[in-house]
């Protein structure tokens, strides 16, 4: 670390797990604004914390401008109601999304174990020929 305020590129992306060029590509989306110490660029605990928010609504499966939307309310709702209630909504409608992905994955995986069972029937009757 830069002190125990700072992180470079380099160690930030170590800490968390991802590339250089992941840091890199948040920073061009305007999502995170190091500050700099001549040319290199250093983040503070807040881009840190800020960064892991990326990645878990990235994880969960927001969009960039739904995570931007959220970080901005962050900054600027300072009770937070604003941002739970936005939260909430956004995820209850990810768990929509998620549930009604997985009624249809069991489908799927219905019709493709039917599809595997006709196979394994049609080889042993061509076995037994």
């Amino acid at each position: 670390m830069v002190g125990d305020e700072f992180y470079t590129v380099p160690e930030l992306a170590k800490e968390l797990g991802i590339t250089p060029r992941a840091i890199r590509f948040y920073e061009t989306k305007e999502l995170l604004s190091p500050q700099r110490a001549g040319t290199t660029r250093v983040y503070t605990r807040k881009d840190r914390a800020r960064l892991i928010l990326i990645l878990r609504g990235k994880r969960l499966g927001f969009s960039l401008a739904e995570i931007r939307e959220f970080l901005d309310l962050y900054e600027t709702d300072v009770d937070h109601v604003e941002q739970i209630l936005m939260l909430r909504k956004k995820v209850r409608h990810r768990i929509d999304d998620l549930e009604e992905q997985r009624i249809e994955l069991e489908s799927v995986l219905v019709e493709l174990k039917d599809i595997e069972s006709q196979c394994d029937e049609a080889l042993q009757e061509k076995e037994g020929i």
